[in-house]
């Protein structure tokens, strides 16, 4: 696992998952820069040492200039991970609100479409070029109450695969990431709604979450960015348009 000499842009890069991937690349060599809509968080990722910026994955305009500093700032770029998503609202497909439904997707699955297309120039002169969206388990299984959630994190695959076919030709790899619960604040938030939704205890909840998978646990950011790693390393050289699971065996969502 050396990236020394790689260069790598994280969405969402500075908490939780994408956190825990961009340090995963630099401990093993690689450039890091990594993006996120907190600008308090960027502020923070700075001052770890890494390169950051605030963008909004979900507006275009951002994203092109985003590309444009990774540029500037790199030269090029070898590996793209699609880290930013939301988790959407809650509730009954007819209670929801359609502008909320609508960000859900503008984030999920626009967002990325957004970072292929712009970052394709970059990874067409690049190094071994990669690119891992980070998809769910909700995008193999279905998820009462999570529609959008789960609507979204389905497109990813389908937009993974696609890619695959299309850019594999080039030399380029894509591939999809399906986390399970990952500890955290995230998916306590996603508890705490969805016990509010079944007007059960959120302890109940929580339990189920923890016992979904068939080692009994939520699984932690490291073992998604193990994952990223590997996708991203040569070891992975042959592996392309797959939708590989970090979720301890899922086989229901709750």
């Amino acid at each position: 696992m050396d990236f020394s000499g790689r260069r790598v842009l994280v969405t969402a890069g500075a908490n939780g998952i994408g956190q825990a991937i961009a340090t995963g690349f630099r401990e093993h060599g690689a450039q890091v820069f990594v993006t996120d809509i907190d600008s308090r968080q960027v502020t923070a990722a700075q001052a770890a040492g890494f390169s950051a910026s605030v963008s909004d994955a979900s507006d275009e305009a951002q994203v092109s200039s985003l590309m444009d500093s990774v540029e500037q700032e790199f030269g090029g770029l070898d590996v793209l991970v699609n880290n930013a998503g939301i988790a959407g609202p809650t509730g009954p497909v007819e209670t929801l609100d359609a502008a909320d439904w609508t960000r859900t997707f503008d984030v999920n699955i626009h967002g990325q479409f957004y970072c292929v297309k712009h970052a394709l120039p970059l990874l067409r002169r690049g190094t071994e070029p990669t690119i891992i969206n980070l998809s769910s388990a909700a995008g193999r299984l279905g998820m009462a109450g999570r529609s959008a959630y789960s609507a979204s994190k389905w497109a990813v695959i389908g937009f993974t695969k696609t890619l695959a076919i299309e850019l594999g030709p080039e030399g380029i790899r894509t591939n999809a990431i399906c986390p399970g619960a990952v500890n955290g604040p995230r998916i306590q938030a996603v508890i705490d709604a969805k016990a509010a939704m079944l007007g059960a205890d959120p302890a109940e909840v929580e339990a189920l979450y923890n016992n979904q998978s068939s080692l009994g646990r939520l699984i932690e950011a490291e073992d998604v960015a193990n994952m990223a790693l590997f996708l991203a390393s040569g070891m992975a050289g042959n592996v392309n348009g797959q939708a590989l699971a970090v979720d301890g065996n899922t086989e229901k969502l709750y």
